[in-house]
């Protein structure tokens, strides 16, 4: 049986993306609303990058995805843009961390052989993440913890520890 914890059309970024690529550092100026933001995702390395994307993305990277400053709102206004889940190679601890505390689903996997907007599933079996692709193809990215899914299941760190009343 293989939940399904997102799917959306695959956008491929390459490696490296910083977070002042997720959004610009001039844009941070004006504002840290991740609605406002969000319309300037990607801009200095893809224009248009926002209004070419659809309601549910998935996006695909190399390696080191998120390095560069442990601004949280790198996180947010993905999620703000659509973006479901992060599938790369590797990404920054801090941007993990921050994906986290705010329930973005990560994956740890090499997909960079995707094509832009083909269809991505990401599901869990058995304990395992999978990415499964519109080309029939299983990709497996690895376990993540009971703890780690509940987490996101509530929306990250702090939704989860409402819910639960602060720790155990």
């Amino acid at each position: 049986m293989n939940e399904v914890l997102a799917s959306g059309s695959a956008r491929l970024l390459g490696d490296d993306i910083n977070t002042d690529y997720i959004v610009p550092s001039h844009r941070k100026k004006e504002t840290i609303d991740p609605q406002v933001l969000r319309a300037f995702v990607f801009e200095d390395i893809h224009p248009g990058f926002y209004e070419a994307m659809g309601a549910e993305t998935i996006l695909v990277a190399g390696t080191n995805f998120g390095c560069g400053s442990a601004m949280e709102v790198a996180v947010t206004v993905l999620q703000a843009a659509g973006v479901k889940a992060v599938i790369a190679k590797s990404f920054s601890r801090t941007f993990r961390r921050n994906a986290l505390n705010n329930g973005l689903l990560l994956c740890q996997a090499d997909a960079t052989h995707l094509n832009d907007n083909d269809a991505v599933t990401v599901g869990l079996e058995n304990g395992t993440l999978t990415i499964d692709t519109n080309a029939d193809e299983r990709i497996k990215a690895g376990t993540m913890p009971a703890f780690m899914l509940e987490m996101l299941s509530h929306g990250g760190l702090t939704r989860f520890l409402m819910a639960k009343g602060g720790f155990e």
